[in-house]
């Protein structure tokens, strides 16, 4: 347990260290236009998970924009769908729909909802808000890829605090029962949740150790070091043995220093325009 502490810290302190390049600002920008145009969002589980994202998208994921239901595509869950902004960022820059609705998000005839849902917007394998749900669906679609005979390869991500759903562990025991090699399940684990720190409200620690006993290959990483992340998602495509997961360290609200590490941005409604250009004077 004290050698866990140790590393955690450490990654804790690396994550908060790191510069953000010209592509992760350009990203941020772009969660607050839509924080603008809605005037309300969660803002910190947007950027402590941005740079995963990115990576999933830029490097990662075999998807077609222009078809975004190819059946051979890769899947990807934003199980934590609270954290959308940083989804519709990529989607936007990936052109499945015009960056101009960004800054219609939240509106009453927008297809961008405060969480994802599918039946709206084209890329969103699951409608997601409801926490705990998104690991098992993705299982399905692992299984489901094994007796259909298909490549594709199905990556959840999942909050810390998200943790605390008894239906996770449900999950990983069936998981790694059916050796779902083609899983690879990725943990924001920025140390914070909507109630206060994650030690406090439900302490899931050690991660490793846990993740381990579960039947999983473990992982860890600086959630905001792009060659870090993009080194651990490349791995080589297998169906059949232990599940992957990746414990990313993240800062919460990272890129814009009043929300880094902040409950008082993990969700605001009624943003006014002062705030979000006080906002993007921070992002560096």
């Amino acid at each position: 347990m004290v050698q866990y502490e140790q590393m955690r810290t450490t990654y804790r302190n690396l994550a908060k260290k790191i510069v953000l390049d010209q592509r992760s600002i350009y990203l941020r920008r772009l969660i607050l236009d839509a924080l603008e145009g809605g005037q309300r969002g969660h803002l910190g589980p947007a950027l402590s998970i941005l740079e995963i994202i990115r990576v999933l998208y830029d490097e990662i994921l075999h998807i077609d924009p222009a078809n975004p239901f190819n059946d051979n595509r890769d899947r990807f869950i934003l199980s934590k769908g609270h954290g959308c902004l940083a989804l519709y960022a990529l989607l936007a820059d990936k052109e499945y729909f015009p960056k101009s609705e960004l800054k219609r998000f939240c509106r009453f005839d927008s297809i961008l909802g405060g969480h994802p849902e599918r039946e709206k917007l084209p890329g969103i394998e699951f409608s997601t808000g409801s926490l705990g749900h998104g690991l098992s669906v993705g299982i399905g679609m692992a299984m489901a890829a094994r007796l259909k005979n298909k490549t594709w390869r199905t990556f959840v991500l999942v909050g810390d605090g998200e943790l605390n759903e008894g239906s996770i562990w449900e999950a990983a025991l069936h998981a790694s029962k059916h050796q779902l090699r083609s899983l690879t399940l990725i943990i924001d684990l920025n140390e914070m949740q909507a109630s206060g720190s994650t030690s406090k409200v439900v302490s899931v620690s050690p991660l490793p150790a846990k993740w381990k006993s579960f039947g999983f290959d473990v992982y860890e990483c600086n959630g905001h070091d792009i060659s870090e992340v993009l080194n651990l998602l490349k791995f080589k495509d297998t169906q059949i043995g232990k599940p992957r997961v990746i414990i990313a360290h993240t800062i919460k609200g990272k890129g814009i220093k009043s929300a880094e590490d902040s409950d008082f941005w993990h969700h605001r409604a009624k943003i006014t325009v002062d705030e979000v250009s006080a906002l993007r004077e921070e992002v560096l």
